[in-house]
C-alpha cells in the first residue's frame, strides 16, 4: 500500500476512506513506520461517517482511539514517533473545514491518550493555547460527535496505562 490508495477516493471521506484510511495505518504499523501509522488514524479520525454506511462501518471498526493507544504502547524503542503530543497540540490548533470542531476535538483526545501513555512527552513550549481538560473533551465529543464516541473514547482513556519509554527520536 501507499499514499495512492488514499488519494483513489478522491474527494470522498467516507466510510471506505475510512477503512483504507485503517488499513494502510496497520500496514505501516507492521512495516515499523509509527509515526506514519498515527497519520493515517488522524486520517481516519477526519473521514465523514454521517452518511449512509457510516453507522455499520463503526460497529465492526470503532473510531481508532484504541488503536492509538495500542501502537503508542508498544512503539519499540529506537522506533520513530517523533513527538504526538505536539503533533495533537497543533493538528488541533490548526484544525480547517469541513467539520472542523468535530475534527479539532478528536484531535485534542488523541492528545488526551498520548499524555496518558506517554507522560514524558514534552508539549510545545511555544504553544500559545492551553490543552483541554478530560472533562472538556468528552463535553465537546458529544456535541460535535456522539454520546456514544465520547464514551467509547473516556473508556479507552480509562484503560491506557503509561508505556515505559525512551526518548522522543
Amino acid at each position: 500500500m501507499d499514499w495512492r490508495d488514499l488519494r483513489a477516493h478522491g474527494s470522498d471521506r467516507g466510510p471506505a476512506f475510512y477503512l483504507t484510511a485503517l488499513r494502510y495505518g496497520h500496514y505501516l504499523w507492521r512495516r515499523g513506520r509509527v509515526a506514519r501509522a498515527i497519520l493515517c488514524l488522524d486520517r481516519a479520525l477526519g473521514a465523514d461517517l454521517d452518511g449512509p454506511g457510516g453507522g455499520p462501518v463503526l460497529t465492526d471498526w470503532p473510531l481508532p482511539y484504541a488503536a492509538l493507544a495500542w501502537m503508542l504502547q508498544r512503539t519499540r524503542p529506537g522506533v520513530f514517533l517523533g513527538n504526538p503530543r505536539i503533533h495533537y497540540q497543533h493538528l488541533a490548533a490548526r484544525m480547517n473545514e469541513p467539520r472542523r470542531e468535530l475534527r479539532r476535538w478528536r484531535a485534542w483526545a488523541c492528545g488526551a491518550i498520548v499524555r496518558r501513555v506517554c507522560p514524558d512527552l514534552p508539549a510545545d513550549a511555544g504553544f500559545a493555547g492551553r490543552e483541554p481538560t478530560v472533562t472538556l473533551i468528552a463535553a465537546q465529543l458529544r456535541r460535535h460527535g456522539s454520546a456514544a464516541e465520547a464514551a467509547w473514547w473516556r473508556r479507552v482513556l480509562t484503560e491506557c496505562r503509561a508505556a515505559p519509554r525512551q526518548s522522543a527520536t
